[in-house]
C-alpha cells in the first residue's frame, strides 16, 4: 500500500467529531484514518511518541502558542536556577502554586487510548515530552513510560539524585520559607523537571533511541517536533525500516515524511482505531 500523507482536520458538528479532509472528499479522510488503524493492526512493535498536545485536551496549557506557559510567564534556564538563589525561590513558588498548570489533571481519551495499546502488548514504550505524569495516570506501567524531560510530580536532588517527593517540601517552604534542600546530602533540589540548559536525561534518551530503532511503528501524538533532540527520534524510526504516523493538530515538518499524517484532535482519532 503506498504511503498516505492526506492531512486530516475534525471539525465537530452538533457534538459529533466528523472527519474531513479540506478539498476532499469524506471518504478520503476516512481511508487517512483506515491507513492508521492499518499500520497498527499489523505493527508487533509499536512505539508511542507524545507531546503537549495530548495533554492540551486535559486542560494543560502548550509551551509556545498564545495563551501558554512560555507567554505566561518567563522559563527560568538551569543556570539561573543553580545560581540565584530568587530564582530558585520563584521556582519553587511557581511549582506550589500551580502557576504552570502542569500537575492536578486527569488522563483524557487519548491517554487512556495509549495505555490500552500498552496493556495488549502492542505497543512496548510511550515516549513523552511531557511532565504531567498523565500517562501512568490512566495505567501505563511506569518502566514503559519514557520521559525525556522529566516529572512535574515530584523532585530530586542535583548532587545527589536522591527523590523527594512534594508533599514534604511545601509545608516548610510556603509557611517558613525555607529552599528545599536535600535530606541526605543539603545539595539543591529541584523539581524532576528538565529545564532549558539543563543536559537531557542520559539513560532516558538511550532507552528512546533504542526503542526508536528497534519497532516497526512509531507513532506521534501531539508534538510540533521542533525540540531537539527528542524531534530526531521519528527519523530515527524511519531510517531504521519502521513506519511513521503523525497525529496533530497543526502541520509539522515532518509530515513529508510520514506515511500518514492527521491533523486532528488525538482522542478522536484514536476513538476510531483503539478498541
Amino acid at each position: 500500500m503506498p504511503p498516505c500523507r492526506l492531512s486530516v482536520n475534525l471539525e465537530l458538528l452538533n457534538g459529533i467529531c466528523l472527519p474531513r479532509v479540506l478539498g476532499t472528499p469524506h471518504n478520503a479522510a476516512m481511508s487517512a484514518i483506515s491507513r492508521l488503524a492499518a499500520l497498527l493492526a499489523g505493527s508487533a512493535r509499536t512505539v508511542v511518541f507524545t507531546g503537549a498536545g495530548i495533554s492540551t485536551e486535559s486542560g494543560i496549557p502548550d509551551f509556545r502558542s498564545p495563551g501558554g506557559v512560555w507567554s505566561r510567564m518567563k522559563p527560568i534556564d538551569f543556570d539561573t536556577f543553580m545560581h540565584n538563589e530568587d530564582a530558585r525561590r520563584e521556582a519553587w513558588q511557581r511549582t506550589f502554586s500551580g502557576t504552570a498548570g502542569w500537575v492536578g489533571a486527569k488522563p483524557n481519551e487519548g491517554h487512556f487510548a495509549v495505555a490500552r495499546l500498552v496493556d495488549t502488548g502492542k505497543v512496548g514504550h510511550v515516549i513523552t515530552q511531557n511532565v504531567d505524569n498523565l500517562h501512568q495516570d490512566a495505567g501505563v506501567p511506569a518502566h514503559q513510560v519514557i520521559e525525556l524531560h522529566g516529572n512535574a510530580g515530584y523532585a530530586t536532588c542535583l548532587i545527589c539524585g536522591l527523590r523527594h517527593e512534594l508533599a514534604d517540601l511545601r509545608d516548610p517552604f510556603l509557611e517558613q520559607g525555607t529552599l528545599p534542600a536535600c535530606r541526605a546530602c543539603g545539595g539543591i533540589v529541584k523539581s524532576a523537571t528538565i529545564s532549558f540548559g539543563q543536559p537531557m536525561p542520559v539513560e532516558a534518551m538511550r532507552r528512546a533511541e533504542a526503542a526508536s530503532r528497534e519497532c516497526d511503528l512509531f507513532i506521534v501524538l501531539g508534538s510540533s517536533l521542533l525540540v531537539y533532540p527528542a524531534a530526531a527520534l521519528p527519523m530515527v524510526a524511519k531510517s531504521n525500516g519502521g513506519a511513521l504516523a503523525i497525529v496533530n493538530r497543526e502541520l509539522t515538518d515532518m509530515d513529508s515524511k510520514a506515511d500518514v499524517a492527521i491533523h486532528a484532535e488525538i482522542g478522536a482519532v484514536l476513538r476510531e482505531i483503539v478498541p
